[in-house]
Parts: C-alpha cells; sequence; structure tokens
C-alpha cells in the first residue's frame, strides 16, 4: 500500500511538471494550449497583417523586456509568454497566464483577440479543491442530521461551526485566487502593451 501511494504520488507530480513543462513551450500545439480564463478584445491601428512578420525575426521570435512573443504567420496568432526562471526575483503563483492573440484584417488595421491561459493542472486542482472543501462540509453536516446529533444540546454548535469552517477555507481559497489571476493578469498585460509598442510604437495608448 506504501508503494502504490508512493507510486501514485510520483505519477501525480509527474503529471503536473509535464503539463507546466508542455504549457510554456512555444511550439504551434503548445501554444494553444492551456484553458481558458479570459478575453481580451483589441485593435492594432496602425500595422496591417503584411507588415507584421517584419517586426519578428526569421523564426517568427520576438524578445520583449518581460517575456517573448512568437508569431505563426500560417494561423495569423501570436503567443506571449513571460520569462519562467528557476529562481526569479518576485512572488510567483501556482496559476500562471500566457496570451494567446489571434489576428484579423480589419482593413488598414487588425482586430485583436487575446485568450488568457492557465496550466490544465491549476485550474483542474484549484476545481478539485474547492469541490472537496464544499462536499466534505455539506457531508459533514448531513451526516450529524442523519445520526441524530442534531438533537442534542451541542449539535446545532457543532453544525454551525463546520459550516462556519467550511465557509473559512472557501473564502480565503477564492480570496487566494483572485489575488494571484490579479498578480498574473498585470503581469501578463504589461507583456502585452510591450508587444504592441515593439509591433506598433511607443506612446500608443494601451
Amino acid at each position: 500500500m506504501i508503494f502504490a501511494g508512493f507510486f501514485a504520488g510520483a505519477m501525480c507530480l509527474g503529471l503536473i511538471l509535464g503539463d507546466w513543462l508542455y504549457f510554456v513551450r512555444l511550439t504551434p500545439d503548445a501554444g494553444r494550449y492551456g484553458c481558458g480564463v479570459a478575453r481580451t478584445h483589441d485593435r492594432f491601428t496602425h500595422t496591417a497583417m503584411t507588415q507584421l512578420a517584419g517586426r519578428f525575426d526569421a523564426g517568427g521570435v520576438l524578445a520583449l523586456p518581460h517575456g517573448t512573443a512568437r508569431y505563426y504567420q500560417d494561423v495569423n496568432q501570436i503567443v506571449i509568454r513571460q520569462k519562467y526562471r528557476l529562481f526569479a526575483m518576485g512572488f510567483r503563483t501556482l496559476w500562471p497566464l500566457k496570451g494567446l492573440i489571434s489576428l484579423s484584417p480589419e482593413g488598414d488595421a487588425l482586430a485583436v483577440l487575446c485568450r488568457k491561459l492557465t496550466p490544465w493542472s491549476s485550474a483542474l486542482l484549484t476545481g478539485l479543491w474547492f469541490a472537496v472543501v464544499a462536499v466534505g462540509t455539506v457531508g459533514a453536516v448531513i451526516s450529524l442530521f442523519v445520526e441524530g446529533e442534531m438533537a442534542a444540546p451541542g449539535g446545532a454548535v457543532l453544525a454551525f461551526g463546520i459550516i462556519g469552517l467550511g465557509a473559512v477555507f472557501l473564502l480565503s481559497g477564492a480570496i487566494t485566487v483572485v489575488f494571484a489571476y490579479r498578480l498574473e493578469n498585470a503581469r501578463l498585460m504589461m507583456l502585452y502593451q510591450e508587444l504592441r509598442e515593439a509591433i506598433e510604437g511607443p506612446g500608443l495608448p494601451s
């Protein structure tokens, strides 16, 4: 049993690590990989589709101060990814974001749709954690009711304590996720603005 548990834990850790390593790659298939969490619409008014490839090198890569952009000319998409260093300074979260930018001609301008993606393991484990806490809280209260504990003097107090504890865990988890998203989204939007300035020139409105 111990060996089986160790093997299951190692396999789960390996899947999470593989998910993250694939998420940060800049190949065409990996660029579209991830769970979509938000999207932003924009317009590039100073660049046409025919001029876009000239902003990138021969491999379609553009180095930015806080990350990298790669242009896939055959599908009119750009992937932007932050720099990920093993011992990077600054607080890192478990919900990193990258941007998948779809471009479509609109006269002399470009219509832009930026999808924000996070690793599937981050999204699934977050949803699983919330589900376990919610189901565990409800299950504990139902168990007290079925066993007749609610009729005891302290039964109702215990039930309210369980509900309160579950609510605290859910609220703290929600605050953590929201804080992490706002932090990672600010970093991604800074990278997006750097890409926009590299394509259209500095001094443009965000």
